[in-house]
């Protein structure tokens, strides 16, 4: 069996693992899952990302489906995962499938589920359609009722609600300057078709299922030619999107990347102190303790959660939460959706600068005045998975006393192994998505970011 769920649906290489044999497998155990849901007579929908054969797999994905009594909705053109939930949730189906692998590099596909409610299917849907896996005949022949597959247009449906929810008027009469890096992926029409052409400048705005040789995610790694752009077009301000353009990462007018964490705490401030909205908060276990600080400066209850949205998503969908967000650059407002979506945060954000008369960077800057300086990297280690398994072995004990000299404090092992210490913390994880090692840190100093970091990849 070749089809293995992960931390956000299937993922696998394309030609190796993802081919149309094994896709045919996950799309019949979904089939047997929507088949049995309540809203089965409306349907499910079937959305792509711009990756190599993404189309050609949502297709084939939309005739298993029909060959199974499903009504689809298939998108006439790809869309972005945001657009594919948005559509599944206000038209009431029974769920929704994404074919793409995200901000993984461009030799994987996948196979994102999506629930009713508009958002990741919860971990138990998903270990329910994994248990079908087994029962599936490869040799089921696949007959497509071509009746019960419509086309539509998940983007311009997606387009029309961020419209009524994001004041655009505002923003268009500031004339900002913005850069959109839609990094080759699937957000690449949303942000200029919302503007004057003479207020947004595109990058990578183009169809490359090679992604020109980087991994399609919003981290300064894959964006230093994007930057030297940005500062040629003398830009205000730049969003930067993965390749199904639910994460997000920005630039600021000096063109210092602005990761999620400080995203979700600008957000997060304005929610409650400027709009004073109410509710809880959920954060991944790899996203910045700054949002714990601000829960319990204004009285926020606060959920900290395994890595994945697919857990913040569920918590969105079952308690009052405001905004919930993981490490990687997903951030959700549940008001709009209980999804992920780097095009709304990115919005949102310009929304507020044009509101306040604050440019990005005196928005971060408010945030350290208030909180004090914190700074966040991730390094990806790509090693043997012997040492994978000794550093592994190494960080799960907790008893490591000081991490590059800094004395730990606390040691929690929730999701990966987390050792906080004096002015900082520090976090290793193998990936859910792909054969590697994540290590993370955050602390008071760039300096002891990189420091630790370097601890980390040698304590093998």
């Amino acid at each position: 069996m070749q089809v293995k769920f992960g931390t956000d649906g299937w993922r696998a290489i394309i030609a190796k693992d993802y081919t149309f044999d094994n896709l045919k497998l996950a799309a019949l155990a979904s089939a047997r899952y929507f088949l049995g849901h309540p809203n089965r007579a409306k349907g499910v929908c079937v959305g792509y990302d711009t990756r190599f054969m993404s189309k050609e797999f949502a297709a084939y994905t939309a005739e298993v489906f029909s060959s199974q009594g499903l009504k689809v909705y298939l998108s006439d053109s790809f869309a972005s995962t945001p657009a594919v939930s948005l559509y599944t949730r206000e038209k009431q189906l029974a769920g929704g499938i994404v074919i793409t692998a995200s901000h993984n590099p461009a030799i994987y596909n996948g196979f994102k589920v999506k629930a009713s409610y508009g958002g990741p299917a919860h971990p138990e849907v998903i270990t329910e359609i994994e248990s079908y896996l087994p029962l599936v005949d490869p040799a089921t022949e696949i007959k497509a009722d071509n009746k019960l597959i419509e086309m539509v247009d998940m983007k311009g449906f997606y387009v029309s609600y961020l419209k009524s929810r994001i004041d655009l008027p505002l923003i268009r009469e500031s004339r900002l300057k913005i850069a959109h890096n839609a990094m080759f992926g699937a957000g690449q029409d949303l942000i200029k078709n919302l503007f004057d052409e003479s207020m947004v400048n595109c990058y990578h705005c183009s169809l490359n299922p090679g992604f020109g040789g980087i991994n399609p995610e919003p981290m300064p790694q894959y964006i230093e030619e994007f930057i030297e752009f940005f500062k040629e077009v003398e830009t205000d301000v730049a969003i930067i999107n993965d390749g199904d353009a639910d994460r997000i990462g920005m630039l600021d007018e000096n063109g210092e990347f602005v990761d999620s964490h400080k995203l979700f705490a600008i957000i997060l401030k304005d929610l409650v102190e400027e709009k004073h909205q109410k509710g809880e908060v959920a954060k991944s276990f790899a996203l910045s303790d700054i949002i714990d600080k601000i829960c319990r400066k204004n009285n926020l209850i606060l959920h900290e959660l395994p890595v994945g949205f697919k857990h913040v998503s569920k918590l969105m969908t079952t308690n009052d939460i405001l905004i919930g967000g993981e490490e990687s650059g997903g951030i959700g407002i549940t008001s709009f959706l209980p999804e992920r979506d780097g095009v709304y945060t990115g919005l949102l954000v310009l929304e507020m600068m044009t509101r306040k008369g604050k440019t990005l960077s005196e928005l971060v800057q408010e945030l350290y005045d208030e909180y004090g300086f914190f700074c966040f990297s991730r390094h990806d280690l790509h090693v043997s998975e012997e040492k994978k398994q000794a550093i592994i072995a190494k960080a799960s004990t907790g008893d490591l006393e000081s991490i590059a000299g800094y004395k730990v404090l606390k040691f929690n092992d929730l999701d990966g192994y987390k050792y906080h210490f004096e002015g900082g913390w520090m976090m290793i994880r193998p990936s859910g998505t792909e054969p590697i090692l994540r290590l993370y840190c955050e602390a008071d100093s760039r300096e002891k970011v990189e420091k630790v970091l370097a601890f980390a990849a040698k304590l093998a």
